[in-house]
Formats: structure tokens, sequence, C-alpha cells
């Protein structure tokens, strides 16, 4: 089963944005799959949700995480390498679970994205001035693959290592996995990242893109001038 999780917790996203995910997720894969949502908005083990687009379940971010949702760096997405979270959100042994950001827009079929049979894939080549490889937007983890991602991980472990504006995420799996396997910004995984490396001069989108994410500052929001957002960045 393939269960793709995001992430949601401050101001920055809303409800609104949870179902654009959904309803590009629900257009564009074939097979059946879990929808879950990993926030701070609930504070119980799990909450069933249900949109027009399908069902949704909701899982309380651990509350001895939650200091770590107060600072840059996206690290509470960490967890995901934890066994024991694993089980808390009902991953099954040769279950797939997809991290993906709120604010990317799916415009083709993710089929082929999502058929890997690595232990760990994350995007790469996405970054422009950070020296990272790594971008955190888009994730794929096979349960109890790099525990040690977690087990490992501390607030000033993540700080002790090289890192550009701040520690991040990325930065940890990138010193905890280096040789990851990956989906490569471009045309050879149809994954791209609006206006940094990989992408073409201007607007429009790659005729054979199939996922669209925004790093940094950028966001769908604001880019709905732009007509292909328009059209795919919808409820």
């Amino acid at each position: 089963m393939l269960t793709v999780s995001t992430w949601l917790w401050g101001d920055k996203y809303s409800n609104a944005d949870v179902e654009k995910l959904q309803a590009g997720l629900v257009r564009h894969i074939t097979p059946p799959f879990r929808f879950i949502i990993s926030t701070t908005r609930v504070n119980e083990h799990k909450v069933y949700l249900h949109s027009k687009y399908g069902p949704m379940e909701a899982y309380e971010i651990y509350k001895q995480d939650q200091f770590l949702l107060t600072m840059k760096g996206c690290f509470a997405r960490l967890r995901m390498f934890d066994p024991a979270w694993q089980d808390y959100i009902g991953l099954r042994p040769n279950d797939r679970l997809v991290c993906v950001d709120l604010d990317v827009v799916v415009t083709g079929k993710l089929d082929p994205v999502f058929d890997r049979p690595e232990p760990f894939l994350i995007l790469q080549g996405a970054n422009a001035a950070n020296p990272c490889p790594f971008n955190g937007s888009l994730m794929m983890l096979r349960p109890r693959a790099y525990p040690e991602v977690w087990r490992n991980f501390t607030v000033e472990r993540a700080s002790q290592i090289p890192h550009y504006e701040f520690p991040d995420d990325q930065g940890w799996l990138w010193h905890v996995l280096p040789q990851a396997a990956g989906w490569k910004v471009g045309a050879e995984s149809g994954v791209y990242a609006f206006q940094k490396p990989g992408w073409p001069k201007g607007p429009d989108l790659p005729a054979d893109a199939r996922l669209v994410v925004f790093p940094g500052w950028r966001s769908p929001a604001k880019f709905t001038h732009v007509p292909w957002i328009k059209q795919h960045w919808r409820l």
C-alpha cells in the first residue's frame, strides 16, 4: 500500500491547501492509497476526516517533538524514520511512505515516480545556493529502513555539521545517508523545482512535468496568475 503523508503546523498553510494537495494526488495516482497528515491541529492519536476528494487520516505530532516546530529546519519530519512512529501511523512491512510538502503542485501521473524499489529516496539537485544536494520537498521511505536517521538525531548534532543558512533535516539526511538514492530534478524524473536548477527559463510548465516543488520562499499561492498553476493547484 502506498501512503502519502504531509506535515501541517503553524499558520502558513490552510485546510484548503491540504485539500488542493489531496485533489492533485487523487487525480494522478492510479492505485488506492492512504493520505495522512501529521499535524498539531488535532490532539488525538488518530482522527478520521473526509473531504470531497476522499478520506484522510490526521495524526497528532508527538508532543515531545513539538519543540522542533519552533525552529527552522523541519526536523520534526525526521520522526518518519522511527519504527515506533511507523507503527503509530499503521505502516505495514511492504508499504511505501511518501512524504511530500503541502506546497507542491501535481501536474501529471505519479505512478512512475513512486514505482521505485529503493529503501529511501529524496529529491536531488533542486537547491541553487544551498550546497546540500538533497531537498526534503519529496521523500519516500520503506518501513524499518535507516532507523539510525532518527535514533542518532539531536538538534545539537545537526547544528555541528556543515549547513547553509541554518541546520535542517535535509542536511542531516545528507550527513547520515550521503549515498541515498533519489529523483534528479528534470526530465529524467518528471519532478521539477519551480525556477530552480533544472527549470527552463520563464514560468511555463515543462511538458514532461509530473510534480513541481516550491523550495524556499516560493509557493503556488504567490504565482496563481500563472496558467498552469491555476489549472493544477485547485479544489
